[in-house]
């Protein structure tokens, strides 16, 4: 921040696309990556005289992060026209709710390395989604397939200080909407997409600055980058005796920078009325109980266990609970015969993560069946393979699909643990290097590393590990 003496002050309204077959008032598919204007009909088009229809699955989808963010459900709830103009809005306006939202208030928790702390919701609303204007350097395009799919608009509190906390917030948002599978969350694809509103004022005051929002910022690190430049901006005008002015503005990643868009609207700009076409919202609290029912366990949850019954660190049990797939199956390694948690988990977030990563595949088709990676390590556990082995069975079980035994046995990889032949290979050894045996013996203990490193060279890596320093101490202590 510029200046010590002024704090910033930041309210996030974030838009994720929820996890539907179909729009939220029609059946046309809601899926992403269709060609231009495949996925529309006449009602997500606002034809004259066409009828909505609400999307049940949308409604449980949104409960399920209401609940999630213990947020107050609002029995009955009452769905809004928003009135404004714009070429990728086909009605002219949008169905949303204001007034009266589906949820009010509760909380996501935060703690970016201090202790925990709670993020207030103002409320979380269902609204429909507008369609995509694609601008080319001689014409500007729009593809209305998005328009109508469902979103769920979450509005917090201004209670957020700082860009970090900005990002804690979301990435924490975005792991409670992909565990409860309410939303993909995939930025890249613009379903998971977050307005900025950010004032400063000065350090210790309790009254609220002007704000500036930032629209439809798509990754975790341009809105860290957008909150830090709008936060110097603005203490740099105040500072300078000048007025902020409540403007809408955009990021440019390019220069790194906002800029002014439009003047901020108000909620009478958009002439907010119920929509006649759909009647009142009505959840049951039978319907709301069957949802509760389904609930998994959250990323928070998962965390603090996997610290107490694993013995886990926070940064280990953080990155295990990120993503539910890669939580899921640290615990399926461990239910493979696992004794060791730590091993469980540091091959889950490196050899895992890695191939995930590197193939850009999900963890399903990028990485073996948990079943048979807990087998190759039981493996590594029982002595049978060395580490190195398993790493590198691991990577050929990701390319051909095969169990970790086959694999283990077609590339030859099993330890020899027969004594008799390690005795033979220690022998040979030491009667091949007598002079840094004499050495050895001495004094000069680190040559022993250059023994053993002779012995697996001599048994073609395959000699176990153990049982080679075991025998090859005793002969070299001449036992």
């Amino acid at each position: 921040m510029a200046s010590d003496a002024y704090e910033a002050v930041i309210g996030l309204e974030v838009h994720t696309h929820l996890l539907t077959c179909s729009k939220l008032f029609c059946g046309c598919a809601a899926s992403f990556g269709a060609g231009p204007n495949e996925n529309v009909c006449p009602i997500c088009m606002g034809m004259p005289g066409v009828l909505p229809v609400l999307n049940r699955h949308a409604v449980e989808l949104a409960l399920r992060m209401a609940l999630a963010a213990h947020s107050e459900i609002q029995n009955d709830s009452v769905f809004a026209r928003k009135s404004y103009f714009y070429p990728d809005l086909p009605k002219g306006y949008q169905i949303s709710q204001y007034e009266l939202p589906l949820c009010k208030g509760g909380y996501i928790e935060i703690s970016n390395g201090d202790a925990p702390r709670r993020i207030r919701l103002v409320r979380i609303h269902m609204e429909e989604d507008a369609g995509k204007n694609i601008h080319e350097a001689d014409s500007s395009l729009v593809d209305f397939n998005r328009s109508g799919v469902p979103l769920v608009e979450i509005v917090s509190e201004p209670d957020i200080r700082s860009a970090d906390e900005a990002g804690a917030y979301l990435r924490e948002l975005r792991a409670i909407l992909r565990y409860v599978g309410a939303s993909e969350g995939r930025m890249e694809e613009g379903n998971f997409r977050c307005d900025v509103n950010v004032s400063v004022r000065p350090r210790g005051s309790s009254e609220l600055g002007t704000k500036t929002e930032i629209k439809n910022l798509n990754s975790f690190r341009f809105v860290e980058k957008a909150i830090g430049y709008e936060v110097a901006r603005q203490i740099e005008v105040l500072e300078a005796g000048g007025r902020i002015a409540q403007e809408t503005h955009l990021w440019d990643p390019i220069r790194e920078e906002t800029r002014p868009m439009r003047s901020k609207e108000f909620a009478n700009d958009y002439r907010y009325f119920p929509e006649p076409d759909l009647p009142p919202l009505r959840v049951e609290a039978a319907m709301i109980e069957q949802v509760r029912a389904s609930m998994p366990e959250l990323p928070a949850e998962r965390r603090v266990r996997f610290q107490r019954e694993f013995g886990l660190g926070a940064y280990e049990a953080t990155i295990l609970t990120d993503e539910r797939e890669l939580a899921d199956y640290f615990e399926s390694l461990l239910q493979a015969g696992l004794s060791s948690p730590k091993t469980a988990a540091n091959w889950t977030m490196t050899e895992v993560l890695r191939v995930v990563n590197e193939t850009g595949k999900p963890l399903q088709q990028a990485a073996p069946p948990a079943g048979e990676t807990g087998a190759l390590l039981k493996m590594v556990q029982e002595g049978t393979i060395s580490l190195n082995a398993a790493k590198t069975a691991f990577a050929a079980m990701c390319k051909s699909g095969r169990g970790a035994s086959s694999t283990i046995a077609e590339m030859g990889l099993l330890q020899i643990s027969d004594e008799t032949a390690i005795e033979t290979a220690c022998q040979n050894v030491i009667a091949a290097e007598a002079a840094k045996v004499s050495e050895y013996r001495s004094g000069r203990d680190k040559l022993f590393g250059f023994f053993v490193g002779q012995v697996m060279k001599e048994m073609g890596g395959k000699g176990n590990p153990k049982i080679v320093n075991e025998v090859l101490r005793k002969r070299l202590a001449g036992v």
